[in-house]
């Protein structure tokens, strides 16, 4: 992905959580069948993308039969895309099996006028999330060998409170770092993340910082503790950079919220 484009439409789908066997269930659902349904309604709605940008979290349990399945699933959309890992994922697997030319867990895009850089912000063993100093060394080298560009940062973890008490004691812990760096660079525009199983879309520093609703069940906003959204549906995002540095996005969820959904606890 190194040509001109005038537009750079992008497919953000995040927190899978499928599951080693085909139709196992959690929390009373079938996650790969939301997965895939969430996955028909973008490419029927918005498609073709120009890229698939999937945030975290692709397996609950992550096994070589779950990615192998996710892979396949990815790869017949015949789009690239770029997969960032999650508190529950296995990183060395993730870089095992998403290899190919169309499906990888590339660090970095330069097409036209922007990059894109991902970022792992995985504390492995943890729900929370933190960003190493080889991260945080990766992203200041990026963004200062192409000040020219316009930047566009995906990670896993929120690096803006969500006002939920229970999630934000998962936020990057050293975000004031990222945003140190962050600070230096005025056409950073976007910093869009999964893990918080609900929207956000909030201005800060000049950057606009966004939220993605999972692929299966939905966290409730604005909770103390852990709970889930029994009305909010399965969704995606859509994100458009223009050439000109600016921004459109927008969600778009099934018609139906889940069926079947049992509240419980994932040990975040």
């Amino acid at each position: 992905m190194n040509e001109f484009v005038t537009d750079l439409s992008i497919l953000q789908i995040t927190d899978l959580h499928i599951l080693p066997c085909l139709n196992e269930t959690l929390l009373g659902i079938n996650t790969e069948h939301y997965f895939l349904a969430v996955l028909k309604l973008a490419l029927a709605e918005n498609g073709p993308f120009d890229l698939i940008l999937v945030t975290g979290d692709l397996a609950q349990d992550p096994s070589q039969e779950s990615y192998l399945r996710i892979l396949q699933h990815l790869e017949a959309t015949h789009i690239p895309c770029i997969c960032l890992p999650g508190n529950h994922d296995d990183v060395q697997l993730m870089l095992q099996i998403f290899n190919t030319s169309l499906v990888n867990c590339r660090k970095q895009i330069l097409i036209g006028n922007w990059q894109l850089i991902f970022l792992n912000s995985q504390i492995q063993g943890a729900p929370g999330g933190r960003l190493s100093n080889q991260e945080l060394y990766f992203l200041n080298d990026c963004l200062g060998s192409h000040p020219d560009k316009y930047a566009l940062i995906a990670v896993h973890h929120h690096c803006l409170e969500t006002k939920s008490a229970w999630m934000d004691t998962m936020i990057i812990e050293n975000n004031l770092a990222l945003w140190a760096i962050i600070n230096k660079y005025p056409k950073v525009k976007i910093i869009t993340n999964g893990h918080i199983h609900q929207l956000m879309d909030i201005e800060h520093q000049g950057v606009r910082v966004l939220g993605t609703p999972s692929t299966c069940f939905q966290f409730k906003p604005g909770s103390p503790k852990f709970s889930l959204d029994d009305i909010a549906a399965p969704g995606y995002r859509q994100i458009t950079l223009s050439s000109g540095g600016s921004i459109q996005t927008f969600i778009s969820r099934l018609p139906e919220p889940l069926q079947d959904l049992q509240i419980d606890s994932l040990g975040y």
